[in-house]
């Protein structure tokens, strides 16, 4: 079942042929997660989804107010409700019309997605997980690299370069060779009793989870938290690493190489995640 511009349908029925979407990556998307008929860190995902179409210079409709964004989620949600408690729900917004790289307008229209969760609550996944460096292709730092838009050939490539060499996930790199973010969430370091992050800045996703990590990490007592570069050297000196998105929530990363990490303040912050999932 998806939810096509506020009616619930077996499928969108979206022709690709003249779909600008399909066509030219013209579209933008938010993925959330629904827990007992709530979507978490709403605000967080609205404003991000206003300002990235903004950047793109997409027409907002006076109707996509926050309430909006989360009604028309629900209604897909309350189709779905004897599956299961939690879900996974993509808001895709795409650009209608003709035209080549010019589009012939702004309007846009939206479809929204959802899978059922095993999970309601967030967890950790405290097997081996085994990440390695992707180096086929570079992330720039520049203004678009921090927005979600449907153009992911290098979490698709990496992705493949994963699967078929066993790692469990890749670190991306940036034009200046600084890890900024796995393929499908953003990167903590903790050296000692401080917890890095790269910066926006350097082309990493500005993630609604790394905003909530960031949060939970600076009420921490004994830690302190910073934003700044990391080199792939640095990997090989850190104490933990983690990775985060507002599905999994976080993700320890248990070996990098040779080097093997501990799971700890990890286990400490989702503690606290999950009390203010439950709060709000």
């Amino acid at each position: 079942m998806v939810n096509f511009n506020g009616t619930i349908l077996e499928d969108s029925k979206v022709y690709i042929e003249n779909n600008r979407g399909f066509l030219f990556g013209d579209s933008v998307f938010e993925t959330v997660k629904v827990l007992d008929k709530k979507v978490l860190f709403l605000e967080d995902h609205y404003f991000r989804l206003m300002a990235t179409m903004r950047i793109f210079r997409m027409e907002i409709p006076m109707s996509f107010t926050m309430e909006f964004m989360e009604e028309q989620i629900l209604l897909l949600v309350e189709s779905q409700i004897q599956s299961a408690m939690s879900f996974r729900v993509r808001f895709t917004v795409f650009r209608e019309g003709a035209g080549f790289y010019l589009p012939k307008t702004n309007d846009v229209s939206y479809v929204i997605t959802i899978l059922p969760l095993e999970s309601e609550i967030y967890y950790l996944k405290k097997g081996a997980y085994e990440v390695e460096l992707y180096k086929d292709a570079y992330v720039t730092k520049q203004l678009f690299s921090s927005l979600k838009s449907n153009n992911k050939m290098i979490q698709i490539t990496g992705s493949i370069f994963a699967a078929e060499n066993g790692y469990d996930n890749c670190l991306l790199l940036n034009d200046e060779k600084n890890v900024i973010e796995a393929l499908q969430g953003n990167l903590f370091m903790r050296m000692g009793t401080t917890l890095i992050t790269p910066p926006v800045t350097d082309g990493c996703l500005n993630g609604i989870m790394r905003k909530q990590i960031l949060a939970i990490a600076k009420r921490i007592e004994g830690y302190e938290v910073v934003e700044k570069s990391i080199s792939p050297f640095d990997l090989q000196k850190a104490d933990e690493l983690f990775i985060t998105n507002v599905i999994v929530g976080i993700q320890p990363i248990t070996k990098y190489r040779k080097k093997e990490y501990q799971i700890l303040l990890a286990e400490e912050i989702l503690l606290k995640l999950n009390a203010l999932v439950r709060l709000n």
